[in-house]
């Protein structure tokens, strides 16, 4: 969860330091931090930037706390089937910001609520998608390995360089790298801080697809709206599943899909879409 360096630290703008009182008053508050707007054809799909260009989009906690709030009533909002997640042509997230951490002490940090919050990309029930350009650096990465979908610009770099400030990543690089990765190509990237570029990221099974840089949003956005025309309620199921894939052995995993692919019988949408198959058009979505 690393900034770039001293470098870019001279052009942050620094993120108020708070405390839990004053991370509640965020909510309150309309973003400054991100952008949020829907997009697509039917404005089925919601577009959520990072906006701190001066800082590379280094996440502080007014940041994560916008977003965690902006993620909760997204995936409430019935009009909204999917969530692009990006940041600018440079940066998609050079890190966490290091100054916000620095004098932290162990037991408060250790006792405390510490990146609570971090966990609302993946707590997200819609899929959510990582249009990623530039630098995806420490927690920035590991804020797009949270995503379900990662598309990424030519340039795109990824990496947890935390080993090189006497720390180790915080909010999943080391876990989700080595399931995505395997164990040694994990063990490289935290054990020596080295950038990963888009091509093998892709190669490890990071990225799923690469585009020019001026296209990833574009792509990942349709993508959203591809993803938005399936039932919602399905949808969810689908998400819900392959992620278990991670967590479960493969019996236990092929046992959970197969209660879920019998409940979609439960459903209207599953009646629904196989009816208008068969009579060839294209089915009206209930979530139900």
């Amino acid at each position: 969860m690393m900034r770039l360096s001293s470098m870019l630290v001279r052009n942050t703008k620094l993120c108020v330091n708070v405390n839990q009182m004053q991370v509640a008053a965020f909510s309150s508050k309309a973003p400054e931090m991100i952008k949020v707007e829907k997009v697509g054809e039917k404005q089925n799909v919601a577009l959520i930037k990072l906006n701190r260009p001066k800082a590379l989009n280094a996440l502080c906690a007014q940041l994560m706390t916008e977003l965690a709030d902006a993620l909760h009533t997204l995936d409430t909002d019935k009009s909204v089937g999917a969530i692009v997640i990006t940041g600018s042509e440079r940066a998609f997230a050079a890190g966490a910001d290091i100054k916000e951490m620095t004098n932290n002490e162990f037991a408060s940090t250790f006792s405390g609520s510490f990146l609570s919050n971090w966990t609302a990309v993946s707590d997200v029930k819609k899929p959510v998608i990582a249009a990623v350009n530039g630098f995806a650096l420490g927690g920035g990465n590991e804020l797009a390995m949270m995503c379900d979908i990662i598309y990424a610009g030519e340039k795109a770099r990824f990496g947890q360089p935390e080993i090189n400030i006497g720390t180790i990543p915080g909010a999943g690089g080391t876990q989700r790298w080595a399931r995505a990765a395997g164990k040694s190509f994990a063990m490289e990237v935290c054990l020596t801080g080295n950038h990963v570029s888009a091509q093998e990221a892709k190669e490890h099974g990071i990225v799923s697809k690469i585009y020019p840089a001026d296209q990833v949003v574009g792509e990942a956005v349709k993508l959203g709206e591809k993803i938005a025309e399936q039932s919602p309620l399905i949808v969810q199921m689908a998400k819900e599943a392959v992620n278990k894939a991670y967590e479960l052995t493969l019996q236990e995993g092929l046992h959970f899909e197969r209660r879920l692919f019998h409940t979609t019988f439960a459903t209207k949408d599953r009646k629904e879409g196989m009816t208008a198959f068969a009579e060839k058009r294209k089915p009206q979505w209930e979530s139900k």
